[in-house]
């Protein structure tokens, strides 16, 4: 249960930084998780604004329910920023691996660089707020991390 309200913290993080960015860049919504998940259930094709409940379910499902992995590193030990990290490399592999085994989506180092790095971007938001919230939730093996002493005491 922790690990599905870390991911909830983090697909909102997530998807707080795509609103600010496409009011910036005036970049339109994508529509790419309803396409997959419609493929995946076998669903005929329909216009975006047809799907769009499919779209967030998508979106917002695949987020909370990645929490449950991310707690189970915490868990584990798999902590603090390196275990963002490891976990960002999970989320993006995921939605590649839906993406494009559907055939919705496209190889990413095909796509233009901005939007390579638009959806990187993104997945480090999700993926460090979603660690923040598991680090926070779950209990770890003792000791780690390790303790530290303050910089200037070491």
């Amino acid at each position: 249960m922790r690990g599905l309200v870390a991911g909830l913290a983090g697909v909102t993080a997530m998807t707080a930084a795509e609103k600010l960015e496409q009011v910036l860049t005036h970049r339109p919504s994508s529509f790419v998780p309803g396409h997959t998940l419609e493929r995946l259930l076998r669903l005929p094709s329909k216009p975006d604004r047809e799907r769009l409940w499919m779209n967030w379910t998508m979106h917002w499902g695949q987020g909370v329910l990645l929490g449950t992995v991310r707690a189970l590193m915490a868990e584990r030990g798999v902590r603090g920023p390196v275990g963002s990290f490891l976990f960002m490399n999970l989320r993006l592999l995921n939605d590649q691996t839906l993406e494009n085994a559907t055939g919705v989506g496209a190889l990413p180092w095909t796509w233009p660089v901005d939007e390579q790095m638009i959806d990187l971007l993104h997945k480090a938001i999700y993926a460090f707020a979603t660690g923040l919230a598991a680090d926070r939730l779950v209990a770890g093996p003792a000791g780690v991390p390790a303790r530290r002493k303050p910089w200037p005491a070491r």
